[in-house]
């Protein structure tokens, strides 16, 4: 079992490594060759931007906006391979290219490089997979994830010139989707976490299908069930 979880753990750091490996050679092309990438970049509405959906979260403006990136990009990629690895796949693709295309269809006209709004689409999916799933480890999740980076909330807010917001914003929102669309997913290996044969949940499955008034009916009829037997 250790080293099934060791050999997951590796595999798990894999991709996220090899990403950041792509987009630190890069910088390093930019700065040593004088050149610059950012025409690779999402352009939005622009057909020769496209490529940048694929492309742009590679490139960087800077040593200090590729460093700002890359801790949580790592920390996020790691979590979601470990944790929901039977879905991490689809999961990133989907972050990925919906939020450069929601980029490309809506956002300012310039290049957005970075890989910034990738990062706010993991960070919100961990979060509301918590959320939806409402299982010890998705909310265990979603509470460190709130405590790492709560304060990522502020770049979705339009007042840091040179900042795309945008694809902060419209990241943080394809996380919510994509945390959605996959709730009903679960892992095969939840023993650990109590989960394996009947799931768990902290809350009721209806807690968030109900009004308040449907639950203090409920409790009404229960009262009176339970006078009447008595």
């Amino acid at each position: 079992m250790a080293e099934n979880k060791t050999k997951a753990l590796i595999n798990a750091i894999k991709w996220p490594s090899i990403i950041l490996i792509i987009m630190w050679t890069i910088k390093c092309m930019e700065i040593f060759g004088h050149i610059s990438f950012s025409a690779w970049g999402v352009w939005p509405r622009h057909k020769e931007g496209l490529i940048g959906i694929l492309t742009g979260p590679f490139i960087h403006g800077s040593f200090g906006h590729l460093i700002n990136n890359s801790i949580p990009f790592f920390v996020a990629g790691v979590i979601i391979s470990y944790f929901y690895r039977s879905i991490a796949i689809p999961a990133i693709i989907l972050i990925w290219t919906l939020t450069g295309g929601l980029v490309w269809a809506f956002a300012k006209p310039a290049f957005h490089i970075g890989a910034s709004g990738v990062v706010y689409g993991m960070v919100s999916f961990i979060f509301w997979a918590g959320f939806f799933n409402r299982d010890r480890r998705s909310i265990v999740l979603a509470l460190i994830i709130l405590f790492l980076y709560s304060g990522m909330f502020y770049g979705v807010l339009p007042n840091q010139p040179g900042v795309s917001w945008e694809s902060h914003l419209l990241g943080g929102l394809t996380g919510i989707l994509t945390a959605y669309i996959f709730k009903s997913r679960r892992e095969p290996e939840d023993d650990d976490w109590g989960d394996s044969n009947e799931v768990d949940f902290y809350f009721d499955n209806d807690t968030f299908r109900k009004t308040k008034n449907e639950r203090l009916l409920e409790k009404d009829n229960s009262n009176f069930w339970y006078s009447n037997r008595s």
